[in-house]
């Protein structure tokens, strides 16, 4: 049975800042590379056969952690990167509020934010979708990516509308594990396994809107 894992980076200061990412580049802090090394050798017990990541450097930090302890070279792609996300990228949610109101008012309802810049969902899933379906099959597959890619990759997968997002985002170091279920000659259904699956211990996915998570400040925005 083909399965993969779709983990999310490590945490970086912008993580912790609330600051929104997207394809912006900034390292993993230290609590990231802790997480990364606890992460990864779960990860690596799995045995998985490929171990492909994202280009920027907090996933591919946490990717060549992963590597190193499953003894597997780090395939970059730019095609599992973060979301784009305009003249966002920089700022903490209360300046994007302070200076852009209706846009921040938008993308509370839960809509893309077009006025902003960068990339809608739909283009996301579309390139995320395109770089997953051109790897080789293998047993187990580890994608190292974003939070914001994760979710969109995985509605693609499983056929739900990039509208919505049932599973939320996932916590720092944390993964989406999905399996392929065979039907002959046809294409295979993909199905999840589990979400925010992780190290043993507390797990604060941090919804997407809720001002008191200190997590994820770039998940889906």
């Amino acid at each position: 049975m083909r399965r993969a894992l779709l983990l999310r980076h490590g945490r970086t200061a912008w993580n912790a800042q609330r600051r929104f990412q997207g394809q912006a580049d900034p390292p993993l802090d230290d609590v990231g590379l802790a997480q990364a090394y606890e992460a990864a050798a779960i990860v690596a017990a799995m045995r998985p056969g490929m171990l492909v990541s994202s280009d920027l450097r907090r996933a591919h930090q946490t990717a060549e952690i992963v590597g190193a302890v499953a003894g597997l070279p780090v395939i970059a792609d730019a095609g599992f990167r973060e979301r784009g996300l305009g003249h966002w990228e920089g700022l903490t949610r209360d300046e994007v509020e302070q200076r852009y109101p209706a846009e921040f008012a938008t993308w509370l309802a839960g809509a893309d934010v077009d006025e902003r810049g960068g990339e809608p969902r739909e283009a996301v899933a579309v390139r995320a979708l395109a770089a997953f379906e051109a790897l080789p099959a293998t047993q187990l597959t580890v994608v190292v990516t974003h939070s914001a890619t994760a979710m969109a990759l995985t509605n693609a997968l499983l056929g739900i509308p990039q509208t919505v997002h049932p599973l939320g985002p996932l916590a720092n170091c944390h993964w989406t594990e999905l399996f392929a279920e065979p039907r002959g000659d046809a294409a295979p259904v993909w199905r999840v396994r589990g979400h925010n699956l992780g190290a043993p211990g507390t797990v604060v996915p941090a919804p997407l809107h809720d001002d008191s998570a200190d997590d994820a400040a770039d998940a889906d925005a």
